[in-house]
C-alpha cells in the first residue's frame, strides 16, 4: 500500500523535562548528532507532510533558534502553559488554521529512536483501515506504569486505554502498551478537542481523551503495532538517554556493518547518524565519528580515533588521531598522536607522522611531515619532506600569514618558518634554521649562528660537578690515547 501525504505532523515539544536537571530544554540534549526533537523530525519527514508544527513551551527561545536551523521550514506554536496534550494538539492545529482536512500525525518531541517506517506503517493502517484515530502501539516485556491497550476480540479495534493505575488485574496481563503517537482524521480530531474536559487530577486536556469521545461517536479506533517496543522510548532523564543512546548507534553501526564496513568492535565504536561509510572501510576500537564525517572505500581508521566533519578517502589510514574539518586524501597516513585542525588537506599518499599539528594546510602528493612538527597556514607542494621538530609560524601576535614550501624540497630538522616566507621547488634547508627569507629554487638555506666551542668552561664555572668530573675523566682518557 503506497502512502499518503499527510496533511499535517503536530510534534509536541513544550514540556520542561525537570528529570533532565539540565539548563537546556529536554528536547535539544543530543545523541548521536542530534538532538532529540530533531530525531524526530527527521522521521516525520519522511512522510512528507503538507504541515510540519513544532508546539514550543519551555525554552521555547533556545529550541525555535534550534528548529532556525535543524528544520528552517518547520512551523512553531507557542503553549504557554502546559495544560495537557490535548490542549497543546490545539495550539498546534490553531497555528495551521484550525481545522486540517486529512490525516493529523501527533508525535512527542522527546522519542528520538521512532523511525519514519512505523510513522509511515502507522499512516498506512489508518487510511486502509478507515479508523477515526489510530495509536501507534508496542508489546513490551514489562507493561508497569504505562496505558494498556484494550482490545474489541472479535474486531481487534481500541475499545480504550487504561492507566496502569486504573487498571484490573486481567488488564495489568496486557503487555501492549501506548506510545503517546497517534494519527487522526483531522476535521474530527478538531472537533473532540473542543468537547475534551479537564475535571481530572491535574486539570489537564488529556488528548488521550479525544479517543473516547470518537469512539462514542461511533467512529473506529484502530491501533498499529511498532515493531521494536524501543522506538517508542520516551527521554525523561540522562539514563534513559545513555541508553538511547546506545540502542541507536547499534542500529547505525548494524546498518554500517551489513553495508560492508568492518566495525572491530561495536561496544567501543560511536557514530552520529550523518556519517557515511563505503565498503571494506575498517573501524577499529575507541572510535568516534561525529558530524558528515565520510570513511571512503578500504580505508582505516583508528584505534582511539576521533573525527568530525572529516572526510578520509579510500585507502587511507587514520591513527590514535583527532581531526576536525579536514581532507584525507587517497592513501594517506595520518598518525598515531596527530591533530588536524579545520582547512587540513592533504594529498594522494601524504604523510602526516606522530605529534604533528596541522591547521589550514595543503600537504601535497607525497609529501611527508614524519615528526614533532607545527604546520598552520601553509601550502607544501608534492614529494617535499618536512624535518621533525619544524614549525611554521603562522602569526606575529596581531595578524595570521602564509608560508609556501615547494616541491621535491627538503627541509631539516628543528626549522623555523616565519610567515611570510616562501621555499622554492627542490630547495633545501639546513638543520636549526630559521628562515625569515624566501629561499629560491634549488638552493640551500642556511640561518644558524656560527658555533664557537669555550675550552674548559665547565671546570672553571662548575669546579666538582657530576660534570666537571666526567669531562675530567674523558680528557683523561684522550689523553692516554694520545
Amino acid at each position: 500500500m503506497s502512502s499518503m501525504r499527510p496533511a499535517a505532523v503536530v510534534v509536541l515539544a513544550a514540556g520542561e523535562g525537570t528529570r533532565m536537571k539540565s539548563a537546556t530544554p529536554k528536547v535539544l540534549h543530543e545523541l548521536c548528532g542530534r538532538s532529540l526533537v530533531g530525531h524526530v523530525l527527521a522521521a516525520a519527514r519522511e512522510l512528507d507532510p503538507e504541515n510540519l508544527v513544532v508546539v514550543v513551551g519551555h525554552g521555547r527561545e533556545q529550541v525555535r533558534a534550534h528548529l532556525a536551523e535543524a528544520d528552517p521550514e518547520a512551523r512553531t506554536a507557542v503553549q504557554e502553559e502546559q495544560n495537557g496534550t490535548g490542549h497543546a494538539v490545539r495550539i498546534g492545529l490553531e497555528q495551521l488554521g484550525g481545522d486540517v482536512d486529512g490525516t493529523v500525525v501527533v508525535v512527542c518531541g522527546d522519542t528520538p529512536l521512532l523511525t519514519g517506517a512505523t510513522l509511515r506503517a502507522l499512516a498506512d493502517t489508518h487510511r486502509g483501515d478507515g479508523n477515526a484515530v489510530t495509536v501507534l502501539t508496542a508489546e513490551v516485556p514489562d507493561a508497569t506504569g504505562y496505558g494498556r491497550i484494550v482490545r474489541d476480540g472479535a474486531s481487534g479495534a481500541v475499545t480504550e486505554i487504561v492507566e496502569h493505575k486504573d487498571a484490573t488485574e486481567e488488564q495489568r496481563a496486557i503487555r501492549e502498551i501506548n506510545s503517546g503517537v497517534f494519527a487522526f482524521d483531522g476535521p474530527l480530531l478538531a472537533d473532540a478537542l473542543k468537547k475534551v474536559r479537564t475535571d481530572n487530577s491535574q486539570g489537564e486536556e488529556y488528548l488521550t481523551d479525544v479517543l473516547g469521545i470518537l469512539r462514542e461517536a461511533g467512529h473506529r479506533v484502530g491501533a498499529s503495532v511498532a515493531a521494536d517496543h524501543r522506538e517508542i522510548a520516551g527521554i525523561n532523564n540522562r539514563v534513559q538517554l545513555a541508553e538511547a543512546r546506545r540502542i541507536l548507534n547499534d542500529r547505525l553501526l548494524t546498518a554500517a556493518m551489513m553495508d560492508g564496513v568492518t566495525v572491530v568492535d561495536p561496544a567501543s565504536t560511536w557514530v552520529d547518524v550523518t556519517v557515511t561509510f563505503e565498503r571494506d572501510a575498517l573501524i577499529h576500537p575507541g572510535t568516534q565519528l561525529h558530524g558528515v564525517t565520510h570513511i571512503g572505500e578500504g580505508a582505516e581508521v583508528g584505534p582511539n580515533t576521533r573525527l568530525t566533519d572529516t572526510r578520509v578517502d579510500a585507502g587511507a589510514r587514520v591513527d590514535n588521531t583527532v581531526a576536525v574539518s579536514a581532507h584525507v586524501g587517497p592513501q594517506a597516513s595520518v598518525g598515531p598522536f596527530a591533530y588536524l585542525r579545520p582547512g587540513t588537506r592533504l594529498g594522494l599518499k601524504s604523510k602526516i607522522g606522530t605529534y604533528v599539528e596541522t591547521k589550514n594546510a595543503t600537504v601535497g602528493e607525497g609529501t611527508k611531515i614524519p615528526h614533532l612538527s607545527y604546520v598552520g597556514d601553509a601550502t607544501i607542494g608534492e614529494y617535499s619532506n618536512i624535518g621533525a621538530a619544524s614549525v611554521f609560524v603562522n602569526y606575529d601576535g596581531q595578524d595570521k600569514h602564509h608560508t609556501t614550501v615547494g616541491s621535491h624540497c627538503r627541509t631539516g630538522s628543528d626549522n623555523m618558518f616565519v610567515a611570510p616566507v616562501t621555499v622554492g621547488d627542490g630547495a633545501y634547508t639546513a638543520a636549526g634554521s630559521v628562515i625569515t627569507k624566501d629561499v629560491p629554487p634549488g638552493s640551500l638555506a642556511v640561518a644558524r649562528g656560527q658555533q664557537r666551542n669555550i675550552e674548559g668552561w665547565v671546570a672553571r664555572k662548575r669546579p666538582g660537578s657530576a660534570a666537571a668530573q666526567a669531562a675530567e675523566a674523558a680528557d683523561g682518557r684522550r689523553e692516554g690515547q694520545d
